[in-house]
């Protein structure tokens, strides 16, 4: 029995040979040799393992089975015997014991693999949130070209041989104008946009401009209160 009180079964593989200038001894000191050898190895390792916690008598075989040698070494050869080598084969626990620690190793790699796993979904969701944030950042580039190049075309064609300037205002009249077309364009190329009725004339559309200017003014003041 082990330091934690664990029941082990150890098996130990003796090599042996009779001293020939010891023949008579070996044949006669002794009735039973095999009997007498395996009383020496249980004693030495009745004494040895239980000094030992279960992990430790695994790691330490090789220490169980030189005291093993010695012991025999010493006490064989009274009889005629040379121990040449003395090894721990195997250390056996009890089988519940089995179980529990194949049951451990078997929670320790599914939480590993868990962990694993999660890593990969993070790692996963981080490069998507990277790419998405990199795809906005170019979809907005671009968009914001493409508004300059709208805003340069319209007014080079509008000015167009003559010396007057648009201001400010104007080329944002432009650009929401612009991008008003644009939102009418995009809900008739959805196939299962709704039907939505605005009141579009030619009349109406000086007005466009100021609404859609007043519309984000409202919405603007509307968030800072």
């Amino acid at each position: 029995k082990t330091k934690d009180n664990v029941f082990v079964t150890a098996q130990v593989a003796v090599q042996q040979s009779v001293k020939p200038e010891n023949t008579v001894d070996a044949m006669y000191k002794l009735s039973d040799v095999h009997a007498q050898i395996d009383s020496y190895v249980s004693d030495v390792v009745r004494s040895s393992v239980p000094h030992m916690m279960l992990d430790e008598a695994f790691e330490k075989k090789d220490n169980i089975s030189d005291a093993v040698q010695q012991k025999l070494t010493a006490e064989m050869a009274h009889y005629g015997f040379q121990i040449h080598k003395a090894l721990v084969t195997e250390l056996v626990p009890n089988q519940e014991v089995v179980q529990s620690m194949n049951e451990i190793n078997k929670q320790k790699r599914l939480r590993d693999a868990a962990i694993m796993a999660a890593e990969a979904e993070k790692v996963k969701v981080v490069k998507a949130a990277e790419a998405s944030a990199d795809a906005a950042q170019l979809q907005g580039e671009g968009i914001a070209r493409q508004r300059r190049a709208i805003i340069d075309g319209l007014r080079d064609s509008i000015t167009h041989g003559t010396r007057e300037n648009l201001s400010t205002e104007k080329i944002s009249e432009l650009l929401l104008i612009t991008q008003y077309f644009e939102t009418l364009r995009d809900i008739a190329a959805q196939s299962k946009a709704q039907t939505v009725f605005l009141p579009h004339s030619a009349s109406a559309v000086s007005d466009v401009a100021s609404q859609i200017r007043n519309g984000v003014m409202q919405a603007g003041a509307g968030g800072r209160m």
